[in-house]
């Protein structure tokens, strides 16, 4: 976000004016006359106040909620949807961090979900996204919450584990989901509290 400095003009010609004005007053009677009206003008030279007006240039401050694209750095990060299947939500009725929205990751190569999630560090982050055939998902550990693997429950589209749990931070674990339909996971040693996970795989 570019810094904008508000430009508050000393307008040079107006103390010249008035010196000006001065000096004609000076010269003669008829001339001070004359002198009044430059310092008449120069009273429109105050108008010139009015490019203060241009500091409403630092209205372009209002540019600065282009820093609400920032919010778009959000986009890289999928935006939350509400057209949840049915089969991930009530799979995720309990698990921890769902708000009953699925994250779209579509359009997206490579998709990243925490394992060690949420303050406790016992949820995926985020529970529930939604992406294209083909995509790869990396879960990546966050070294919160102990010991942690990736495992699919017994109703998933496709079988896959990341073997023992671990929970050395850094630590990932990949698989690329070549077809459509829902996958569910969820966590072996902490399932029970709702370390739960899903996915919508929909054709690219």
């Amino acid at each position: 976000m570019s810094d904008k400095l508000s430009r508050r003009r000393y307008v040079a010609g107006t103390g010249a004016a008035l010196t000006l004005g001065t000096l004609a007053g000076c010269s003669g009677g008829g001339d001070g006359g004359d002198g009044g009206d430059e310092v008449g003008s120069d009273g429109s030279d105050g108008s010139d106040g009015s490019d203060g007006s241009d500091g409403s240039d630092g209205s372009d401050g209002s540019d600065g909620s282009d820093g609400s694209d920032g919010s778009d750095g959000g986009d890289s990060g999928g935006s939350a949807a509400d057209d949840v299947p049915t089969e991930i939500d009530e799979y995720l009725a309990d698990a921890r961090m769902y708000d009953g929205t699925i994250m779209d990751y579509t359009g997206q190569d490579e998709v990243t979900v925490a394992v060690g999630g949420g303050s406790d560090g016992l949820a995926f982050d985020p529970p529930a996204i939604r992406i294209d055939s083909s995509t790869t998902v990396v879960w990546e550990w966050t070294g919160q919450g102990g010991a942690h693997n990736v495992a699919s429950a017994e109703n998933s589209e496709s079988d896959f584990e990341s073997g023992n749990a671990v929970s050395e931070e850094g630590t990932t674990f990949e698989q690329s989901f070549d077809n459509t339909g829902i996958q569910l996971y969820y966590c072996t040693p902490h399932q029970t509290v709702g370390m739960l996970g899903a996915i919508e795989v929909v054709e690219a």
